[in-house]
């Protein structure tokens, strides 16, 4: 026993002279005279800390563990997002605030809008996962958005890097002379001028085209990138439509909205999704057309949109 106090005895005198009486009392014994100060004064000590301390009669000391928490379990679990219709916004991001996981974005068409998100938000760079610690203010984004609450929170950011990137709209115009191309894009208020080269690639289903082709209201996809002096410099054109031609599209309807003659399929050639427009004058009223029915579309592109010419559900 005498071995087991003394081991207490000495981790004891660690914490001072009032822990000393502690263990003395605990082990039934009279803390020593020398030790009682006789005063009526209020104790002004400050308590010791607490430690975890467990005896080892083999060792004749005392075992003090250490516990270390992760810090970042003492966070809330992230719910799951709600399942929502994305709405895609686009524009550079004006300012951003780490600390609240926010940041407003100046919209392309005009307009500021702040926007949250946190680590259930995805990040892409050039179609790669980036933290976000990659957003920079100024930088150009495409956001997937949804009500999350009151508050617009980003699903998914897209960076698009400053050497370039990939636009589709219509175009403006065309000036052979000096190959400068104006294209209207989708999320853009003011259009885009780009310029061509004899090193610019232009097709139309897969087949080699003339630039000539680019006649106002043409649909295209392009790819550039940015020259030294800062202009867009076109690498590859490529043409999805031009005004007056005809197309079939054969899918799935995904949307219906009949109030604004607006149906959405999935076509079954290509996956991708497509607005047409349904012109009552040409297209009949259909019982049979609902969600999720397959149907057979004959359209014609009016520079702006598909209008739908006939309709048959499969």
């Amino acid at each position: 026993m005498g071995r087991l106090l003394m081991g207490r005895l000495n981790v004891v005198s660690k914490f001072g002279v009032a822990s000393l009486i502690s263990a003395s009392m605990a082990w039934g014994q009279a803390p020593p005279a020398q030790s009682l100060a006789l005063s009526t004064e209020p104790s002004t000590e400050v308590a010791p800390s607490v430690a975890t301390v467990t005896p080892n009669p083999d060792a004749g000391t005392a075992d003090i563990h250490d516990t270390t928490i992760d810090p970042a379990s003492l966070l809330p679990d992230l719910v799951s997002l709600p399942f929502k219709k994305t709405t895609l916004i686009g524009g550079t991001i004006d300012k951003l605030d780490r600390v609240r996981d926010q940041f407003t974005v100046r919209i392309f068409g005009g307009g500021k809008m702040k926007i949250f998100f946190d680590p259930r938000t995805h990040i892409y760079r050039d179609g790669n996962d980036v933290s976000a610690s990659e957003l920079r203010a100024g930088d150009r984004v495409y956001v997937d958005t949804i009500l999350n609450g009151s508050v617009v929170f980003a699903r998914n950011i897209r960076l698009k890097t400053a050497a370039g990137g990939e636009s589709q709209g219509f175009v403006v115009s065309y000036r052979s002379d000096n190959g400068e191309l104006m294209l209207r894009d989708a999320l853009s208020p003011k259009p885009l001028k780009l310029k061509l080269t004899p090193q610019t690639r232009l097709s139309d289903n897969g087949h080699s085209v003339a630039a000539t082709e680019l006649i106002p209201g043409t649909l295209v996809t392009v790819s550039f990138g940015s020259q030294q002096d800062g202009r867009a410099l076109a690498r590859e054109i490529s043409i999805l439509a031009i005004p007056g031609s005809n197309f079939t599209f054969v899918g799935k309807v995904t949307g219906l909205d009949l109030s604004s003659s607006l149906l959405t399929l999935i076509s079954a050639t290509d996956g991708k999704s497509y607005e047409i427009f349904l012109d009552p004058s040409e297209v009949g009223a259909k019982n049979s057309l609902r969600q999720d029915a397959d149907v057979t579309v004959l359209t014609q592109f009016d520079g702006h949109r598909y209008v739908a010419k006939n309709l048959t559900v499969n």
